[in-house]
Parts: C-alpha cells; sequence; structure tokens
C-alpha cells in the first residue's frame, strides 16, 4: 500500500472520529441483532487528557454471527465489510456513536481496511482500548 493511500485512510479515520464526537448520539435502537455477550463498559472521562502517541492496537473477537464493519460510528454509515463471529479483530481506539441495543461505544478497526464495529458485538480480549 503507497505511502499516499496510508495517509488518506489515517485522514479519514481522524475525521470520521471528530464528525462522531461532534454528533449526538440516536436516542434508542430497536435493532434485532444477535450476540451472546457483551463488552464491560467504562467511563468516558476516564481516559481524557492522556497521552494518544501510545499507538498500540488492541484486540477483540466478534461476538454477532455476522456484524457490518462501517464508514461511520453509526447504522447509516457504509457497510465496508462483514466480519464473521469468532473472528478476531484489531482495535485502534474506541468512540461514543449511536446506541446499539443500549451500548454507544464504537471500536474503529484497523484489519486491512479502517472501519467501525459496534462495541455491542465485539468482546476486548485483554485491556480495555484507548479513547479515540
Amino acid at each position: 500500500m503507497s505511502l499516499r493511500s496510508r495517509f488518506s485512510i489515517a485522514v479519514t479515520a481522524g475525521a470520521l472520529a471528530v464528525s462522531a464526537l461532534a454528533v449526538p448520539a440516536a436516542a434508542a435502537d430497536d435493532w434485532d441483532g444477535a450476540a451472546s455477550t457483551s463488552h464491560q463498559s467504562q467511563n468516558p472521562n476516564q481516559s481524557q487528557g492522556q497521552n494518544h502517541t501510545n499507538q498500540r492496537l488492541y484486540r477483540g473477537v466478534v461476538t454477532a454471527g455476522s456484524l457490518a464493519l462501517r464508514s461511520a460510528p453509526n447504522r447509516g454509515g457504509q457497510i465496508i465489510r462483514w466480519a464473521e463471529r469468532g473472528e478476531v479483530v484489531s482495535i485502534f481506539c474506541k468512540t461514543n456513536g449511536q446506541n446499539v441495543q443500549g451500548d454507544r461505544q464504537w471500536y474503529l478497526l484497523t484489519d486491512g481496511t479502517w472501519a467501525w464495529g459496534s462495541a455491542r458485538y465485539i468482546r476486548v480480549l485483554g485491556t480495555s482500548p484507548r479513547w479515540c
């Protein structure tokens, strides 16, 4: 992948993260997805002000039968690809977005493409991801 492509992806991911913080989340969500487990919630104010130079990737496993990975942290974002149950994904960071069955957190995934996956259907393996 060329440097120009990588730079474009990084700029797009940054713009998506900023826009996700500027757009209010949906008040409710009636989506009927199949999930087996939920991730543990964490206080959003807990990591604010922390140094974001740590570019470490976190890991998670998909718990839904099939999970749409999107261009934005909401169900209206374009579907980039699908992840299947049991697939291990690389998580760059987390942010608040549209509510999916009581969970507003979304993870920015870096598996070949930058895409957002609802934290409701991704169980974190190890340490909770940093905030975007």
